[in-house]
């Protein structure tokens, strides 16, 4: 006699107490759903549907691959952020709630009316120009992005939330950015120290390294852009940088060295210091 396939709740429940921590439950539900492409509200009142056995396997699938590490938001192919919801692949860094704090402050020195150019040195998924340009539908986002395969994800997902107010370029920092000036630049560069033991650990395991690291204290990136930003920015403009939580304190000092003026350091939510800041002098 052939055994009955299993249920949405059997499912999930099995699933809970295999993945780790206590987003289980939560998790199982995110790759089921994608599975079956349902949304979450659709789980109230199928708990006890079955599940084809072909679906089922698909399932044990991704399971296999979030039991060995593997980010849920790749697995999905998705990520929310901001108000968007975004492709995402192993070509892009994973949008994180903290980078939200880069584009609050960018907004907050972005009039909503104003004809600004806003630039976002590597892109990646695109989260932060595509937040912006949501925002301020009259600003012109340029966004670069070293990577090709990032540019095209991020292409799509200015196609798909129909943002016509985003450009993307491809090249280093300001390589494709020779001879403009912006009104405000933001940037989530690299900012992880190459031989910090986190790089092999959890989700960063899976993310593209250049993406994370850069150089013996995190800074070599971040000193690049600093250092040329007074090439591209128009008097008075500003320029943000997202970095980890125990490097507000150098950041200040280059961007004062650089000379830039209303230096400060934001913290997230969780009380760290997470984005530093300057405007370049009128």
């Amino acid at each position: 006699m052939t055994a009955a396939p299993p249920d949405v709740r059997q499912l999930l429940a099995d699933a809970a107490t295999r993945l780790p921590g206590v987003e289980g439950r939560h998790e199982a539900e995110l790759l089921l759903l994608h599975v079956l492409e349902r949304e979450r509200s659709w789980l109230f009142a199928h708990a006890t549907d079955p599940v084809e056995p072909v679906q089922v396997a698909a399932f044990e699938a991704l399971l296999a691959k979030r039991l060995a590490g593997e980010p849920v938001a790749y697995l999905l192919g998705r990520r929310g952020f901001w108000t968007l919801d975004l492709e995402v692949s192993p070509a892009t860094l994973i949008p994180r709630p903290e980078t939200e704090l880069l584009v609050e402050l960018a907004l907050a020195r972005s009039p909503e009316d104003a004809a600004l150019r806003v630039a976002d040195l590597g892109t990646g998924s695109g989260a932060i120009a595509l937040a912006l340009a949501s925002e301020r539908p009259q600003a012109q986002v340029v966004a670069t992005d070293l990577s090709e395969a990032a540019l095209a994800v991020a292409a799509r997902n200015a196609q798909r939330h129909a943002l016509g107010n985003v450009r993307f370029r491809q090249g280093a920092w300001y390589a494709p950015l020779a001879g403009e000036r912006f009104d405000l630049i933001a940037t989530n560069p690299p900012y992880i120290a190459s031989d910090d033991p986190h790089l092999a650990q959890g989700d960063l395991r899976f993310e593209p390294p250049t993406a994370l690291a850069s150089g013996q204290d995190g800074l070599d990136d971040i000193r690049l852009i600093i250092h040329g930003a007074a090439a591209h920015l128009r008097p008075g403009g500003w320029l943000l940088i997202e970095h980890g939580w125990d490097q507000g304190d150098a950041i200040r000092a280059l961007l004062q060295q650089a000379g830039f003026q209303s230096v400060a350091t934001e913290r997230d939510l969780e009380q760290r210091d997470r984005v530093s800041l300057g405007c370049l002098p009128a």
